[in-house]
């Protein structure tokens, strides 16, 4: 039977990606950032896990405001690399997981979830800078990867309450899949950070610390937020902590939280990694 054994939530800060790409882990600037990564590379290693369903928001690569899916699954065989206006990221393209992810299709929309069926996608830094975080500049990436990509740029976003309840379903969909798949689920995205307005540059860094132990203890309260309460606390962008939540609601509610790692600012953003153990 398939299993999830990790849930691990991390930012994808575009400019990390670049660092990585670059050379440039051991600046000065970056190295902190990077020396926390260490601890979650050693342990995904050991892990192994197969397949990883990698929940993130697109940048406008595959989906522009003319149509933008709530929820959107890439069931692929092979997911190339957007070029997101400097070419793309000289990383692996990612392989996908077609017969997972089809099953996940079935049992979503069973579980009465609508979902966007990508049978074409181009992923961007969303998906691969989570990838370069846990695994560096391999050679191939040693996971599938199943794209869940959700809407957090156009309102109406989902709420952090749905979120978690999909990520509940995602759990009962893995449950009833005969495959022995050791499954890894990524919630990415923030932490705090504004873009744009009389805010730009916001970071909370109280609010991103407290999150790890509220996603450890009690998530409930996270889904309790507003997407005004998001948006107040964490920056514009940083509602895309709701999407941690999906991973949260994936695992166990006894998950043991095994790492957290955070760093301010990487760029112009709060920067967070936790690995949950749910083996």
């Amino acid at each position: 039977m398939a299993e999830i054994i990790a849930g691990i939530g991390t930012s994808h800060v575009p400019a990390i990606g670049a660092a990585i790409d670059h050379g440039k882990t051991e600046d000065p600037y970056w190295k902190p950032l990077f020396d926390g990564y260490k601890p979650a590379r050693r342990w995904m290693a050991e892990a192994a896990p197969d397949v990883a369903i990698v929940v993130y928001n697109d940048h406008a690569s595959s989906f522009f405001l003319d149509r933008v899916p709530t929820f959107a699954i890439g069931v692929a065989d092979r997911f190339p690399i957007a070029d997101e206006g400097y070419g793309p990221r000289a990383v692996p393209a990612v392989e996908g997981a077609p017969e997972l992810a089809w099953h996940l299709v079935d049992a979503l929309v069973d579980d009465e979830f609508d979902m966007t069926i990508c049978q074409e996608l181009e992923v961007d830094h969303g998906l691969t800078v989570p990838l370069s975080i846990l695994y560096d500049q391999p050679v191939s990436w040693p996971v599938k990867v199943i794209p869940l990509a959700v809407n957090v740029i156009q309102y109406p976003t989902p709420t952090a309450r749905r979120c978690y309840k999909l990520g509940q379903a995602i759990r009962r969909a893995i449950a009833s899949y005969p495959g022995s798949e050791r499954i890894a689920i990524l919630g990415t995205g923030g932490m705090s950070h504004q873009l744009q307005g009389e805010r730009a540059g916001f970071i909370n860094q109280d609010f991103d610390r407290a999150f790890f132990q509220r996603l450890a203890d009690d998530p409930e309260s996270l889904t309790k937020l507003t997407r005004t309460d998001y948006v107040r606390n964490a920056g514009s962008e940083g509602i895309e902590l709701i999407l941690w939540l999906i991973m949260r609601g994936a695992l166990a509610d006894d998950a043991a939280l095994a790492y957290t790692h955070y760093h301010a600012p990487a760029s112009n953003t709060g920067a967070g990694l936790c690995i949950f153990d749910d083996r």
